[in-house]
């Protein structure tokens, strides 16, 4: 079996960058950026997802079919994540119940209180 062969030198420099964006992600745990935390953490984790496909699982050198079925995947995680997120979304649109705490709080104090308010 004949494959691509990459030069090592590929591979230490794509090692590099990996060991510089997961610095970077450490780096970013430690800073407050509000709600751009997530955003930032998921374009570096995005990132170095794409340099382990393109190099280590050799799609950059790959058919077309393999790089048809890896974006078929990646539209069907978005459409997951999607539709998960309208739903997480489209919960505080239903009026939540009261919860035990509220209903105990109606409880008389004494159980004599029960008697007398007949």
């Amino acid at each position: 079996m004949s494959g691509h062969v990459i030069p090592k030198s590929t591979y230490f420099l794509v090692f590099g960058a990996l060991l510089v964006l997961t610095g970077l992600t450490t780096g970013m745990a430690y800073v407050d950026l509000g709600p751009w935390n997530t955003v930032v953490a998921l374009v570096i984790a995005c990132c170095k997802a794409t340099l382990v496909l393109l190099f280590f699982m050799h799609l950059r050198w790959s058919t077309q079919l393999n790089r048809v079925v890896l974006l078929s995947a990646l539209l069907w995680l978005v459409i997951l994540i999607g539709l998960t997120s309208i739903d997480f979304l489209s919960r505080s649109w239903t009026h939540a119940s009261e919860g035990w705490e509220a209903s105990a709080l109606r409880l008389p104090s004494q159980p004599g209180d029960l008697l007398r308010r007949r």
